[in-house]
């Protein structure tokens, strides 16, 4: 098959972009033809995506989508993260399957997190007119900008959603994710569930659990990742331990202020985005990953890595995550935001390593189960076929519930 895929980004930045750059190669030594339409480059591990992807098309309006399309002429359009309306319609109106991973909050949530950025608590409602009032979503923080606000807009995230709709299949990692999309007006037969979880490697070693009390966090340094929270319950900690901060972002300056705040400067290290293969020295002696976000995770994809290196995980309760972390089987789940009893769970499995050890084969025994990542694909390549097949049957307009094109 003749795949096109296409993202807001070209290069390493968060888990959509190791996600999209590993099924990526994976289908292409499976024999398909891989091609990406991309917007600005990262600056990170480009190289890795040049090699992935061929032939590339910068992405920079509608006539660069029917220009990809006309050359690539793709069986399917698999689309990562992308919310140009421009760019949405030049892809409904291609007649081609289209296809979408719905990697985080970003479609449906005008903040983009499900959460309010001052009392910190998750939203449970669909887009709609609470987004204006209470929520105050049309007013954002305008990082790097000259100003330090910016309008979002009501209309163009409802027109979003409307163009998203008229996709074939609408992909998720799990149960939450599928109902935020129901609750948000999308049919639920053109849902399907695969978790995209990162590639398995049966040489992986596992952790050996050495004395160190090693307490490792991986992942983007963002309010919503809640650093702060797993810093202020490490303070509460009195075996001796270190924690290591893999990972970068805009949170990073204040959580390296907090820690020091905290005396916590010799046990807390931060080392910024490491690749995959620095990464797992921390990940060879640990006792425990720590996950403590407190936006509702759509997943939680670091602690499938955790689980593969056989170590238990804590973490807040918050949205995908009791899909893969069982409480006391595991690691632990901890009402969201509870620093203190964050802090308990920790301690308890550094002083009890045969605990963790228990916990940790656990986890790496339903790892191997339910997260394999040859299973992943294969159930990609099987989507991909069906709705291929269906567009060559002219059945698109049905699918999408509408024998007229979708205009804004």
């Amino acid at each position: 098959m003749r795949i096109l895929f296409v993202h807001e980004r070209f290069g390493a930045f968060g888990g959509a972009e190791v996600n999209a750059l590993l099924t990526a190669a994976e289908l292409k030594r499976r024999g398909h033809e891989i091609s990406l339409l991309h917007g600005p480059p990262t600056g990170k591990a480009q190289a890795e995506w040049t090699g992935s992807f061929s032939p590339l098309y910068p992405l920079d309006s509608s006539s660069s989508v029917k220009k990809a399309i006309a050359d690539f002429q793709p069986d399917a359009v698999y689309v990562h993260k992308i919310s140009d309306l421009e760019v949405l319609q030049a892809l409904v109106d291609s007649g081609r399957p289209l296809v979408r991973m719905v990697h985080d909050h970003d479609l449906y949530c005008m903040r983009s997190y499900k959460y309010h950025p001052l009392t910190r608590n998750i939203c449970q409602r669909p887009t709609g007119v609470a987004c204006i009032f209470p929520c105050g979503a049309t007013i954002a923080r305008n990082r790097g900008g000259s100003f330090p606000i910016r309008w979002v807009s009501y209309s163009a995230k409802k027109k979003e959603l409307t163009l998203n709709r008229h996709f074939h299949r609408m992909i998720v990692a799990g149960d939450y994710m599928r109902q935020e999309l129901l609750r948000n007006g999308f049919d639920a037969d053109r849902i399907e569930t695969h978790a995209p979880v990162p590639r398995d490697d049966a040489t992986t070693p596992t952790s050996s659990f050495a004395d160190t009390n090693r307490i490792i966090f991986a992942g983007q340094i963002i309010r919503g990742k809640g650093v702060d929270f797993l810093l202020r319950s490490l303070a509460k900690i009195r075996t001796p331990f270190r924690c290591e901060i893999l990972g970068d972002g805009s949170h990073r300056g204040r959580c390296e202020k907090l820690t020091a705040e905290l005396g916590l400067m010799e046990r807390v290290h931060f080392h910024g985005y490491l690749s995959p293969a620095l990464m797992e020295a921390f990940y060879r002696d640990a006792t425990v990953a720590a996950v403590s976000s407190v936006w509702p995770e759509p997943f939680g994809m670091t602690g499938i890595e955790a689980m593969r290196r056989g170590l238990p995980v804590v973490a807040f309760d918050v949205g995908g995550i009791r899909e893969w972390l069982k409480d006391g089987e595991n690691g632990y789940l901890v009402p969201p935001k509870d620093c203190t009893q964050f802090a308990i769970r920790l301690e308890q499995l550094l002083q009890d390593k045969p605990l963790a050890r228990r916990f940790g084969e656990n986890g790496l025994r339903l790892a191997r189960e339910r997260f394999g990542f040859s299973n992943y694909i294969s159930g990609l390549e099987k989507m991909f076929k069906e709705v291929a097949k269906m567009s060559q049957n002219g059945t698109r307009a049905a699918i999408a519930g509408s024998d007229e094109p979708v205009r804004l």
